[in-house]
């Protein structure tokens, strides 16, 4: 049995629909709006901000990571059923593959991820 987030696939249509409302917050907050013709970029820059979805995966990666290997939300997400036939076509984007992409994306080792205070400064999560 598969616990954890590896057996619900991100979609990304919900991925989508949340870098929209953020952009919209960040727009807001700006004073600009989509008739400004101001790309998202330089939004996210003047503010500094990155995605809040990446950061958050991220977050609860380090989590996991951190848990005993015992843990059954450890084995859950980072063992996988090999005996398990996906269905055909293009496979789904699972939590796992997504964590992965952004840890490379973001050129951020696994290992750190085990000490918690240099995990927050890697993506960027302020102390508190």
């Amino acid at each position: 049995m598969l616990y954890g987030a590896e057996c619900w696939p991100t979609k990304r249509r919900h991925v989508q629909q949340l870098s929209v409302a953020e952009m919209r917050m960040l727009r807001w907050f700006c004073g600009h709006t989509r008739r400004d013709r101001v790309r998202n970029e330089v939004i996210r820059d003047r503010v500094g901000w990155h995605q809040l979805s990446t950061q958050h995966r991220l977050r609860w990666f380090g989590h996991i990571q951190r848990r005993p290997p015992e843990a059954p939300v450890r084995n859950g997400v980072l063992e996988r059923v090999d005996n398990v036939k996906r269905g055909r076509g293009r496979p789904k984007l699972t939590w796992d593959e997504s964590a992965k992409r952004d840890l490379k994306d973001w050129n951020i080792s696994e290992e750190i991820a085990l000490d918690r205070s240099a995990w927050r400064l890697a993506i960027n999560v302020p102390e508190l």
